[in-house]
């Protein structure tokens, strides 16, 4: 349960300090909106990874969800950059995301295997 809390929290921590500097880039015209409401949409799944630190057991049904979170933006971030249609930087941010989605999942298997 301490490694599950763990992870989301320093999750949601990374996630918010990397997401509000997000808002500070600057985006062309046309994507506007649909980039701030990436970034909206992102900052709430913060508050998600926080509430399921507090309380892994509770709400370990959601955690599922949370892979998805990342693999949303994580391949199509880390594949993008491999073909250099993004700047390199995007593709690190991807592979960040991928890498919490794999300590997601083994959160999640850790908890799972203990209530077994």
């Amino acid at each position: 349960m301490k490694f599950a809390a763990r992870v989301y929290r320093w999750a949601a921590i990374y996630g918010i300090a990397s997401l509000l500097l997000a808002y500070l880039r600057p985006v062309p015209d046309p994507w506007h909106l649909t980039y701030l409401a990436f970034v909206g949409v992102a900052l709430v799944f913060q508050g998600v990874f926080l509430v399921i630190a507090r309380d892994p057991v509770r709400f370990e049904p959601l955690m599922p969800v949370t892979f998805f979170e990342k693999l949303c933006f994580g391949v199509p971030a880390v594949a993008f950059a491999a073909r250099g249609q993004v700047e390199l930087t995007m593709g690190v941010f991807g592979a960040i995301d991928l890498v919490l989605m794999t300590l997601f999942f083994i959160a999640w298997r850790r908890l799972r295997n203990a209530a077994a």
